[in-house]
């Protein structure tokens, strides 16, 4: 396993690069979504949040996936590290997050908006957050 670990780190982080492509551009959209009153700009709206959100969904899942093998794989160093256990109670809600996006697509596209323009862009900040802290966490593991 300790050979695969570089291998199996790079690929976790090219994942995650991904699918923050579009926690960062779908919220985004939202914003634009709320703002627009021309019914064939919001069909397009719709169409590229659907898009986006099953193209990110994927770097999501591999995202995870490879995060958990190498916490598996290592969990007798990982475990008395409280960063670690800090950054997977961050990890919790982002991927909360995510999927509250998905329902957020599927709510622009039933109707009606759901929220304000002005909503939609401190939800768009969410994600930063979570980025930020996390990797801090990482790079400094500060306890």
């Amino acid at each position: 396993m300790a050979a695969a670990y570089p291998w199996l780190k790079s690929f976790h982080i090219i994942f995650l690069v991904s699918w923050y492509a579009g926690l960062f551009y779908l919220p985004r959209l939202f914003v634009h979504h709320a703002m627009s009153e021309d019914a064939a700009t919001r069909q397009r709206l719709e169409i590229m949040e659907r898009k986006l959100y099953l193209f990110v969904t994927p770097w999501a899942v591999l995202t995870v996936v490879l995060g958990l093998i190498m916490l598996f794989g290592y969990w007798d160093g990982f475990k008395t590290q409280g960063w670690m256990h800090a950054k997977l109670a961050l990890v919790v809600p982002l991927v909360v997050f995510h999927f509250w996006c998905g329902h957020l697509v599927r709510a622009f596209r039933n109707g009606p908006n759901p929220h304000s323009h002005v909503w939609f862009r401190w939800f768009n900040e969410v994600p930063l957050v979570f980025l930020v802290l996390i990797v801090i966490l990482v790079i400094v593991r500060p306890f």
